[in-house]
């Protein structure tokens, strides 16, 4: 899986049973598939932030079901599942000057992972990142 950027939609949604499920069935129904998820819950509302592996923009999905949405680029990365690796990636862009302002991410059973990170800088961290991870 190639570094990569990506696009992700922040939305505030209502803590309440079912909420989710009609948010997501917006991208099941226009085809676009979410390659992360992840959420905030306060009280009785929370924010969730999506991320699209689509070249087309979806926000136009989201604001016709009455969301107000928030769209951002990421980076999308392949990492090996292993110790460090992760440190390693994020050393990488701080001692490059690069803040992350978002991260999630998750493995398989050992192989490898994908991570999703919003950065200060996404141009020169797609430069540093493509140099980390190419083979030595």
């Amino acid at each position: 899986m190639p570094v990569k950027l990506i696009k992700q939609y922040t939305v505030f949604l209502p803590n309440v049973p079912g909420a989710l499920s009609k948010f997501v069935e917006l991208f099941a129904n226009a085809g676009v598939n979410i390659i992360g998820i992840a959420s905030e819950i306060r009280d009785d509302s929370g924010v969730v932030r999506v991320a699209v592996d689509a070249d087309r923009k979806v926000s136009h999905i989201l604001t016709g079901a009455g969301f107000t949405t928030i769209e951002t680029s990421m980076i999308s990365l392949a990492l090996t599942d292993k110790p460090g690796e992760l440190m390693r990636l994020t050393r990488v862009l701080g001692e490059n000057n690069i803040n992350i302002t978002t991260v999630y991410g998750t493995s398989d059973t050992g192989n490898t992972g994908r991570l999703l990170l919003n950065v200060s800088d996404s141009e020169r961290a797609l430069e540093v990142l493509r140099a980390a991870l190419s083979p030595k």
